[in-house]
Formats: C-alpha cells, sequence, structure tokens
C-alpha cells in the first residue's frame, strides 16, 4: 500500500511540476513582416514519395513568406534519395511552376558514410542556401500557408530551435484515435519538460533551426548512431533551456496521416523510439519514473482491490484518474482532439501495454533503416 501511495503521488506530482505548464505555451501572437525576416530553407527528404509530394509539397510551396518585391522568401530542397517510384518525375513537374523549388538527386546505391536519413538530410543542408532552417517530412501538409511565418518567429526573437506540432489525421479506427492520443501525449511531455528547462526531444515533422545548430549536431559523435533520430538527437546535442521555443497554435500544425495497421504503426514506433538510450540521464531518469509509476500505479491497484484496502485504494485512483482525464480533456481541446476524450480510460490503461512492448527498443535495439 505505501509503493501504491508513492506512484499515486509520483504521478500527481509530474502533473503539477510538468505537465500543466503546457497550458503556458506562449501563443504567436503577432508575426514579423516577412520581408523584414532572414530567408529560410524548408529541407524534405523524399524516397518513394511521389502520391505524397504531389498532394502535400504544393502547401509547402505556396506560403506567405515572401520578400519586399512579393516573391518567396524561403526555398524549398527536397532531397530524393534513391527513389524508384515517380518522384524524380513529380519534382521535375513542380520546378518549372515554382522556382523556389530545389532538387537534389541521390543515385539508388550510392555508398553511404551515414545511416539512413541522415545521409539524405546532409546533403539537403549542404545544398541550402539559408541560415533559418526549417524541417518536415513528404506526408505531411501545413494546415494553413502562414505555417512558415510561425514556426520561424521564434528564431527572430532569439531563440535557435523551435519545435512544434505534427497531429495525425482523424480516421474512425481504435487504433488511430490510440495514434492521435499517444501523439498528443507526448507533446504534453515534451512540451512540459522543455517549459521546465529541460528540453529532451523534438518533432522532425515540425522542426525549425538555425544552420549553426544543425551543423553542431551533425560533427558530433552521437548523429550516426541510429539513422533516424535527427531530431531527437539535435535536442539531445545542442539544446537547452534558454535557446529552444515550443510552439503550439493551429497556424503551425503539419498534418500527416496515421498508419492503418498496428504492424505498420509498431515498426514505427520502434524507431522513433530507438533513440531513447541516448538521451540525457536525468531525461531518461524522468522518463522512466513516469512511465514505472504510471505501470505500477494500475498493477498494484489491480493487487489491492482483493485486499483489505479496497477503498482506499480506489479513492486514490479515482483522484488519480480524475486528475489525468481532466488534465487530458483540456489539452485535447487547445490541440483540436475533442472527439479523443471518450477513449481516455481504455488509453489510460493501453499505456502501460504499450511501455512493455516498446521498453526494449528504448533500452538496447536499434533500427537501421529509416523508412
Amino acid at each position: 500500500m505505501i509503493v501504491y501511495g508513492c506512484c499515486i503521488a509520483l504521478q500527481c506530482g509530474y502533473v503539477f511540476f510538468f505537465f500543466i505548464r503546457f497550458f503556458f505555451i506562449r501563443p504567436v501572437v503577432t508575426v514579423p513582416r516577412s520581408a523584414a525576416m532572414p530567408p529560410v530553407s524548408v529541407i524534405i527528404c523524399a524516397r518513394n514519395e511521389a502520391m505524397q509530394l504531389s498532394r502535400n509539397l504544393p502547401a509547402v510551396l505556396e506560403q506567405r513568406y515572401v520578400n519586399g518585391a512579393g516573391k518567396p522568401n524561403y526555398e524549398v530542397v527536397v532531397v530524393n534519395d534513391g527513389s524508384v517510384d515517380d518522384t524524380g518525375d513529380v519534382l521535375a513537374g513542380m520546378t518549372g511552376r515554382y522556382p523556389h523549388l530545389r532538387v537534389v538527386n541521390i543515385a539508388e546505391g550510392t555508398e553511404r558514410d551515414l545511416p539512413g536519413k541522415k545521409f539524405a538530410l546532409r546533403a539537403g543542408v549542404r545544398r541550402a542556401l539559408n541560415s533559418w532552417i526549417l524541417m518536415t517530412d513528404a506526408d505531411c501538409c501545413p494546415v494553413t500557408p502562414e505555417w512558415i511565418p510561425r514556426m520561424v518567429s521564434p528564431l527572430a526573437a532569439g531563440k535557435e530551435i523551435v519545435t512544434g506540432y505534427a497531429p495525425y489525421l482523424s480516421g474512425s479506427s481504435f487504433l488511430n484515435a490510440f495514434i492521435r492520443w499517444e501523439t498528443m501525449h507526448t507533446m504534453l511531455q515534451y512540451s512540459g519538460y522543455a517549459l521546465a528547462g529541460i528540453p529532451y526531444m523534438a518533432v522532425g515533422r515540425n522542426f525549425a533551426c538555425t544552420r549553426d545548430v544543425l551543423d553542431k549536431a551533425m560533427q558530433h559523435p552521437l548523429w550516426s548512431v541510429v539513422p533516424s533520430g535527427d531530431d531527437d538527437l539535435l535536442m539531445r546535442i545542442a539544446a537547452n533551456k534558454g535557446n529552444t521555443a515550443i510552439v503550439a497554435g493551429p497556424e503551425t500544425y503539419m498534418y500527416s496521416p496515421a498508419k492503418y495497421t498496428w504492424r505498420e504503426w509498431l515498426k514505427q514506433k520502434q524507431r522513433h523510439m530507438s533513440t531513447g538510450k541516448y538521451y540525457k540521464p536525468a531525461v531518461q531518469l524522468l522518463l522512466g519514473g513516469y512511465a514505472l509509476s504510471h505501470t505500477a500505479t494500475w498493477l498494484l491497484f489491480g493487487i489491492l482491490i482483493f485486499s483489505g484496502y479496497v477503498w482506499i485504494a480506489a479513492g486514490m485512483m479515482i483522484f488519480r484518474c480524475l486528475l489525468y482525464w481532466l488534465l487530458w480533456l483540456r489539452v485535447s481541446q487547445k490541440l483540436r482532439e475533442r472527439r479523443l476524450a471518450v477513449f481516455f480510460p481504455f488509453f489510460d490503461f493501453g499505456w502501460m501495454i504499450y511501455n512493455f512492448v516498446l521498453a526494449p527498443y528504448i533500452l538496447w535495439k536499434n533500427k537501421r533503416q529509416w523508412t
């Protein structure tokens, strides 16, 4: 019972010390005129993404970020990384319509000295002309034409790293709802930690930084340990309390389709979580404490309902659940995910299973491919 009480207390502590800070994210109310701001390089790494680029790239190329002459004050650098589909043809067709689109082609079978996406990203950075870098993926689409100015506004205020929110498109399946909740839950965690002065991760689908910070990360020995994880590793290497900003306004959202099967989603999560072992020790301790206290709370509650402490245990669990479900409700409203509320009890319990399944990939396994 004492251990159970400590787990409940720890869970509540995370809410009041970290997660509540989400509601203090400063909105980007006013954006400096793009003509007065430095030019931006948007980098997209793509492999066999012809359909996604056809659908999403025009929205990236038609952003309201222009210079004094009314011309785009940004370039979009798409790295065609050994595609064998129609990606090259799609990009060739767009270059005539969009002069600020630049294509970097990497031939299939090119010898690589960096694993996975890192090789393509470095090629894109080397061809980029500007000191402000904004990154996303081929399957992502900005909600509004204000995505670029809103995302880089903190850079104009002196920040070096900006991480945004990248939700998934709504679907009708239980898996889709869980993926969207897990994405929201992750945002709650990394934003709360960053606002507490402990930035530890970002979302590469919606991420901005200065070129100096990116160059620093790419030169670090940790950069080459896994094929993906460029966002988290950059945060591990270069992020600190003073240089990182979190944005969460709807104009900054980058939507992408969620996986359709559990197998595909688990493969994606295994790749994403393979960088967890490279977080700073203090971050690993905090994240581990949160996950372990969550798991222990549910497991010990299942044991205590068969003991003489059933009513005390139930009362403590009710308080803890109400606290978290009300927190998630407010977060879901702010992030435009109100329809998830009905699933909170299932997802709360399901997150325990999620941690059991994916723990090996956090602790020791590395995924060696980025697609």
